[in-house]
């Protein structure tokens, strides 16, 4: 089934002002993350920072993208294993590539990775939008729930406890608790259209969506999403504590992974794509707070978000194209 295109103009001169603006955002996103990167290794002076970065080894940066890596297909299992739940009887080499390939879009405005995933289930299960929609809901929920469960075992055992950490935590699981239960997720929707008023029909949409979230509650559906996704982040966890090992910094596997999971949460609080600018900022401060000289901190933050974030842009982009293509030629199912 091939999309429909818009050719009326008054459709396409709606699009175009909202197509630009959204490139601008996207550029203006990597132009302040760049300058931002160059002043601080400027501040804390280019040769400090260069001589940490060469301690790395080609082999050791293998390990950190091999970790990361290990992170996607656990997650990309887990979206597998949610859309069987919801009914959706694809291959795993499909969900893979659905999900991996949503990671092209991680740093555009809007979460357009996850509307690019929907639209190829829609494509190929011939299913309405609203439909597949409790799908990365309850994705992003067993991610916020997870991370919100790890951030807090490494609270307790690193020591690492603060009020503004605590907090995130609670809200990571709180969101993910209403989210997984669809009378709650149902009251939160209606309160929200009440104190709006306005845009009845995506309201009927997201309330139609929230019962469908029942789904996931089940024990069987909970206990392998819950192990796939703490396997998955921990694996970020002890690859910067690796990472800093190498570096000489002297931090524990519970101090590197409370600081990776809190960076990452906080970034995504900021509402800018792919937590740009917040969760950098943040990993350098947390690192430097406990004891990380500043120029091995930024080092070790750039190196982190390359084989993280951008390792994940990266072959999103290379998988991007097959996801697309597949989702043309097969039969719904």
């Amino acid at each position: 089934m091939v999309d429909s295109i818009p050719t009326h103009p008054a459709a396409l001169s709606g699009k175009a002002p909202r197509a630009l603006r959204d490139r601008m955002l996207f550029w203006g996103l990597i132009a302040l993350f760049i300058f931002g990167l160059f002043g601080l290794i400027s501040a804390t002076g280019w040769q400090e920072t260069w001589d940490e970065l060469r301690k790395l080894s080609a082999w050791q940066v293998g390990v950190l993208l091999a970790l990361s890596m290990i992170n996607y297909l656990l997650r990309g299992l887990r979206w597998h294993i949610l859309a069987r739940r919801l009914g959706i009887s694809l291959p795993l080499r499909y969900s893979l590539l659905h999900f991996i390939g949503g990671f092209a879009m991680t740093i555009t405005p809007a979460r357009v990775g996850e509307f690019v995933r929907l639209r190829w289930l829609t494509r190929m299960t011939g299913w309405s939008i609203e439909r597949v929609t409790p799908l990365p809901l309850a994705d992003r929920a067993f991610d916020m729930a997870t991370m919100g469960l790890v951030l807090g075992a490494a609270l307790l055992i690193s020591g690492q406890g603060n009020i503004s950490a605590g907090i995130v935590a609670i809200t990571a699981i709180a969101s993910a608790i209403v989210v997984t239960r669809p009378k709650l997720l149902i009251k939160l929707v209606e309160a929200l259209f009440g104190a709006i008023g306005r845009w009845p029909r995506p309201f009927a949409r997201l309330r139609q969506a929230a019962r469908s979230m029942g789904l996931f509650s089940a024990a069987r559906t909970t206990g392998p999403a819950f192990l796939l996704s703490v396997v998955g982040w921990m694996a970020e966890g002890y690859a910067l504590y690796l990472l800093l090992q190498w570096m000489g910094a002297e931090v524990s596997i519970a101090t590197a992974t409370f600081i990776f999971v809190f960076a990452t949460l906080a970034g995504g609080l900021t509402g800018a794509p792919g937590g740009l600018g917040g969760a950098e900022a943040t990993m350098m401060v947390l690192l430097a707070m406990n004891g990380t000289p500043l120029h091995v901190a930024l080092a070790a933050t750039t190196v982190i978000r390359i084989t993280t974030l951008w390792f994940a842009i990266a072959i999103g982009a290379l998988v991007f194209p097959f996801s697309e293509a597949l989702s043309h030629k097969s039969k719904k199912v």
